[in-house]
């Protein structure tokens, strides 16, 4: 009777103490893996925060020259540079899925000719979308946009071409020191560009007034001393182990490459033409300078904003690459599930935020009252989006360190193009919604596209994908 007793009461206590030890292992665990996610994170956050607040800086003192300037140089960065940076932007991410993977393997002599490889075909890629903006006048006109706001935003195109050349190195290098946990230096050189840009900004907008170009020029100044500061960095003996030099090796294994590349710059550039289509929609509107300056304000805010989530999305695809190429799918799994929660708590904060100053943020770009009427109306819809926006990054961040580029691709084409899109103009026009249609359809197709790539990833066998990077590290390795 007593061995009985005692043995009821030993059970419930061994198991508490295998339950505290798992959950203390667990919570170690969690703690670790967010101090190694926070560590490419917090610089990756500051970084892209620094350069979009470049734009957000020039666009808010394009603004106070007048609505037309506003429009103009929403269309010029948003549509038809954001057409051209959407797919670079996608295709240097290719570097995340092979630097990271092979700095995960300590293959890292790949790295610096992953870098060169990159150079090579971004240079091409921007080489040939060069008649977008040298034609972006006739080409704003034919798809119904208005006369003033097409002509000015060709002209402003014309002279974003330096910045687009800016980024051939600028992306490729972000990824490549980013990989290698050096996210400190992207996170430096960017605050001492943006307060370089600010300053110019401040003397020759504000204190000289100086035209709208000027304005484009400066951000081509400013986004260019980031490029050769990073240059410098890479050149300079920063990176001892992954830059060798360069190297003919460069152009070898370069198709190969480029078939990653254009995956990868299908899969982003789709998700980052999106929410610019809506811009270009909106200018089709009744009264589209003032729906085009209203929404470009909430886009604006909301790419911002964007920032930190595109840092997780970097940091996913950091963490998730070198679990991978280490050989630890459950190690990836667990990252993934880190980096979602994560976001997912700042999104919310940000969703309240934007509630609570629904009616004030507007005032940073524009003194029109229409205007900052229709911002109002839009607030809850640019918070509805946000905390989206915290959550579907991430998994397109898992997509990346795992290679599922082109997967995803199609998964983007069919919930924004098929759904959100559609949705979006019968809202829009057929409903004579009017801008608040398009949102709402948009926003549809995001939600769409995160619930596919949620179970994407729910259903993923991380071992099997673990054995396919180290094949892959392998293959790569074997290009010459």
């Amino acid at each position: 009777m007593e061995d009985g007793e005692a043995g009821v009461v030993k059970v419930p206590l061994l198991l508490k103490r295998r339950e505290e030890r798992e959950e203390s292992s667990l919570g170690s665990r969690a703690w670790e893996e967010s101090k190694k996610l926070w560590g490419i994170v917090g610089p990756a956050m500051v970084t892209r925060v620094s350069m979009n607040t470049m734009n957000t800086v020039t666009q808010a003192f394009a603004g106070h020259l007048g609505d037309l300037e506003l429009a103009s140089f929403s269309i010029s960065l948003s549509v038809v540079g954001g057409f051209s940076f959407g797919l670079l932007l996608g295709m240097a991410s290719a570097l995340e899925t092979l630097c990271g993977q092979a700095y995960g393997a300590k293959k890292y002599h790949m790295l610096g000719i992953y870098l060169q490889r990159s150079w090579i075909v971004l240079f091409i890629c921007t080489i040939l979308l060069l008649p977008i903006n040298i034609f972006a006048t006739p080409i704003l006109e034919l798809i119904g946009q208005p006369t003033d706001i097409a002509k000015q935003a060709g002209e402003l195109s014309v002279w974003f071409i330096p910045m687009q050349f800016s980024c051939v190195l600028l992306l490729p290098q972000q990824r490549f020191l980013q990989c290698q946990n050096k996210n400190l230096v992207n996170a430096a050189i960017s605050v001492a560009s943006l307060v370089i840009h600010i300053f110019l900004s401040w003397l020759l907008m504000y204190k000289l007034q100086m035209g709208i170009v000027t304005a484009v020029l400066i951000l081509n100044f400013s986004w260019w001393i980031t490029v050769l500061g990073q240059l410098g960095y890479i050149l300079l003996g920063g990176c001892p182990l992954s830059w060798k030099g360069f190297s003919m090796e460069a152009f070898s294994g370069l198709w190969e490459f480029i078939k990653l590349s254009a995956a990868s710059g299908v899969m982003l550039c789709l998700e980052n033409w999106y929410y610019r289509l809506l811009i270009l929609l909106a200018g089709q509107l009744k009264n589209a300078e003032v729906a085009v300056d209203a929404l470009s304000i909430c886009i604006n805010v909301n790419n911002w904003e964007f920032m930190i989530p595109l840092a997780f999305f970097a940091g996913t695809g950091v963490r998730v690459a070198n679990e991978l190429g280490a050989g630890n799918g459950k190690g990836a799994r667990f990252a993934a599930i880190i980096s979602v929660m994560s976001s997912t708590i700042i999104g919310i904060f940000f969703f309240a935020l934007i509630l609570g100053f629904h009616d004030k943020f507007g005032l940073l770009f524009t003194s029109s009252n229409t205007v900052l009427r229709l911002v109002d109306k839009l607030s809850f819809l640019l918070a509805l989006s946000i905390l989206f926006n915290s959550i579907q990054p991430i998994l397109s961040g898992v997509a990346v360190g795992s290679g599922w580029q082109a997967t995803v691709a199609y998964v983007n084409i069919g919930s924004y193009y098929f759904i959100g899109v559609p949705v979006g103009v019968l809202l829009g026009w057929i409903l004579n919604l009017q801008v608040l249609g398009l949102w709402v359809g948009m926003i549809g197709g995001t939600a769409i596209q995160t619930l596919i790539l949620a179970f994407l990833t729910y259903k993923c066998d991380w071992d099997n994908e673990a054995s396919i990077a180290g094949a892959r590290v392998k293959e790569w390795d074997n290009v010459k």
